[in-house]
């Protein structure tokens, strides 16, 4: 790698705007510093053309050099053919222009080097932000990108115009990549890679960074019970990293549908989270049929029964005899059949420890008041992490909340009042292709959601490994996409629907390392970028939570001094 950013690694020779550029090296640049995913920067007569590093290639003026190639241990007349006979080419994709504020369109002078050498890098003032609809001329000189230029296109953390989170550097330099929060959070996003990427890490460190900066509430549907309290690190350790609960304590809440579990992970101040049959929709229901093997019959039944009974038409159904549902089949033209056919296979429900008949208090409007006050929600599975258990309680919540958010937004519209305001809620769903897959994603309230935007103020953060599972239409409407590895073609294509000059990127997914590497593109970056993520550890704890970490008794000496009191009867 180039240590001076000054010093020129080559010069445009061809190209387009379509294809993207091809720049021949300067003999004295390794080819082997030149790697997928890296920013380089061409210096233009008017603007400076931020650029990603697409493919690289080797060339020769003479095919015949071929046949008779230099013998290895030959360095001085390899060193001779270098540069003139043989010489190295790459590909860079423009990606953004960097022109001085006032620049005009009639002056051809170079004024670009005064303009950004009198650049402060705490502040972008001097310098727009253009798309690229041009390209630079023959011969204009590359250079590897630096710092300045990163805080130019990225910002930084701790800008007070804007709320940016770092979520990680670049693979060849130590400078930060920042995500623009606000922009985040008003759309729907999603975090992709295949199992064992790193998609939770990844997830619990952007929730980390809106809590931290406030861009939104986040209500979190804890799968695996990850990201509420400890969890088990990745990799043949068996240390444990921290929960958001534990990094900000008096601004995350844990609400859970398994109480046992919970409590034997000893995560404290839990609360329980039930939900009754008379909260159970239709739409719910049919989310779920694949699982619980209903036919369409079985739910046109289903409907039979709930204009009978209302809201308890569940309770009812399974209170009832064969005797009752003929009788019942008689006097309203349904189907016996299928109904003793959808009471047995509803009757697997009674199984789901947070169903209940009939509930004291309504859960679900706790977590409303918690999200209401600025708190955010995780809630935790425990044993009930099968996917059926997971399909119904995500949807059945979503689909109330989401229906307070409507009201809340409308009388925000008819009052115009700041303080009715609603605050931004993103809602975080794991397998997020059972809910958005093509087949049912106009029955679940996150299809919705998704095509909804910002509407009434609640976008989602779907976590996948199989998105091309994702309904098409979905997907062109997720605002930011952060992906780690992929190898299924599929899955390729899916990340860039709807994405303009998506094939130019794919070589760069393609060749992310299986860790703590991520292409990031869409609303909330400025333009694709490839990322060492950020990492989620001590260090990440001291700089983001609400505790100071350093300041807390090491767990191994308090596990020790607990098990000495326990051996001495106390």
């Amino acid at each position: 790698m180039t240590a001076n950013p000054n010093l020129p690694l080559g010069l445009v020779v061809q190209g387009s705007l379509s294809q993207g550029l091809e720049i021949r090296l300067n003999p004295d640049i390794l080819v082997e510093d030149m790697r997928v995913g890296k920013f380089l920067v061409i210096q233009g007569r008017r603007s400076r053309f931020f650029c990603l590093l697409t493919d690289v290639t080797l060339g020769a003026a003479n095919q015949r050099i071929f046949t008779d190639p230099p013998s290895p241990g030959d360095d001085f007349l390899r060193e001779v053919l270098a540069g003139s006979s043989t010489y190295s080419t790459i590909d860079l994709a423009p990606m953004l222009m960097m022109t001085p504020e006032g620049e005009g369109m009639g002056d051809r002078q170079p004024r670009l080097d005064t303009a950004l050498a009198s650049f402060d890098t705490n502040s972008n003032s001097d310098v727009v932000l253009l798309p690229v609809k041009t390209i630079p001329g023959h011969f204009s000189q590359v250079f590897e990108a630096s710092e300045r230029d990163f805080r130019i296109v990225f910002g930084w953390e701790d800008d007070p115009q804007r709320c940016n989170f770092a979520v990680g550097k670049p693979l060849d330099m130590e400078v930060d990549v920042c995500l623009n929060l606000d922009r985040f959070v008003e759309r729907s996003n999603g975090i992709f890679g295949k199992s064992g990427t790193g998609k939770s890490f990844l997830t619990r460190l952007l929730l980390s960074g809106i809590i931290r900066k406030r861009a939104a509430v986040n209500l979190m549907f804890d799968m695996h019970s990850e990201y509420g309290w400890e969890a088990m690190e990745e990799g043949r350790s068996a240390t444990t990293v921290k929960g958001l609960r534990q990094l900000f304590p008096g601004r995350v809440e844990i609400f859970t549908l398994d109480p046992e579990s919970t409590k034997r992970r000893g995560v404290r101040d839990a609360q329980e989270l039930y939900l009754s049959y008379d909260q159970l929709e239709i739409e719910d229901l049919r989310l779920i049929s694949r699982e619980l093997g209903l036919s369409e019959a079985s739910m046109d039944n289903a409907n039979i029964l709930a204009s009978e009974f209302g809201k308890s038409w569940i309770v009812q159904l399974l209170s009832l005899t064969n005797e009752e549902i003929k009788e019942f089949c008689e006097l309203k033209q349904g189907h016996a059949g299928s109904i003793m056919a959808l009471q047995r296979k509803l009757s697997r429900l009674e199984s789901l420890k947070y169903v209940r008949s009939a509930c004291p208090h309504n859960y679900i409007e706790r977590v409303l008041q918690a999200l209401d006050a600025g708190r955010h929600v995780v809630i935790e599975f425990g044993s009930q992490s099968n996917l059926l258990s997971y399909m119904l309680a995500t949807n059945a919540i979503s689909r109330r909340i989401h229906q307070s958010y409507v009201k809340k937004s409308e009388q925000y519209l008819r009052s115009k009042d700041p303080s009715d305001r609603p605050q931004q809620l993103v809602i975080t769903i794991e397998e997020a292709h059972r809910f958005l897959d093509p087949g049912i994603v106009h029955q679940t309230i996150f299809g919705t959601i998704a095509r909804e935007m910002r509407k009434y103020f609640v976008s989602l953060l779907v976590v996948d490994q199989r998105p091309s599972g994702i309904d098409n239409e979905v997907m062109s409407q997720i605002g930011t996409r952060i992906t780690c590895l992929l190898n299924d073609d599929k899955d390729i294509d899916a990340i860039f629907t709807g994405v303009s000059g998506g094939q130019g990127l794919r070589s760069v997914l393609a060749k992310l390392d299986s860790k703590q590497q991520a292409l990031i593109l869409g609303h909330a970056v400025p333009m694709p970028v490839v990322v060492r993520t950020r990492s989620y550890d001590s260090d990440f704890y001291t700089e983001i939570g609400d505790i100071d970490w350093r300041q807390m008794p090491d767990p191994i000496v308090l596990a020790e001094a607990e098990a000495a009191k326990a051996d001495l009867g106390f």
